[in-house]
């Protein structure tokens, strides 16, 4: 897993990439919690299974940000992440199975081979566009 920290505030977490080959057995949380989106990889035996359950509502009292996910399910994408400064800080490719999370920062992809899959995700609810993001010049 790659963590990719701010150059401009060197504490903050702007962006991180993992990797399928860095899945190890049991669980293993990506994203710390204290972010709005949360992922973790899951690597299970055969009949293992879990309390059945389900989530409740919660009230949220602090600002949000729209944090996003691309996961590649076939072909590769070159994502461009940039610091809080708008500057460009990394330029990862993602193979299948690889993962990329935006907390903070920006971000653009570019697509590498024709057919490409991804799964996106963000946090929500969406808005519009105009309450989601602002452009990078």
């Amino acid at each position: 897993m790659e963590k990719i920290f701010s150059k401009v505030d060197t504490k903050k977490l702007l962006h991180i990439i993992t990797r399928k080959e860095d899945i190890t057995s049991g669980r293993n949380d990506i994203v710390p919690e204290d972010n709005f989106i949360q992922c973790s990889v899951l690597n299970l035996e055969n009949n293992k299974t879990f309390k059945p359950h389900k989530h409740i509502w919660k009230e949220r009292t602090k600002n949000v940000i729209a944090q996003e996910s691309w996961i590649v399910i076939q072909g590769s994408v070159k994502c461009i992440l940039y610091d809080i400064d708008d500057t460009i800080i990394a330029e990862p490719i993602l193979k299948p199975g690889d993962a990329s999370f935006t907390l903070e920062g920006g971000h653009n992809y570019l697509i590498l081979e024709d057919n490409t899959l991804v799964y996106e995700y963000k946090t929500g609810p969406y808005e519009g566009q105009s309450f989601d993001k602002t452009f990078i010049d």
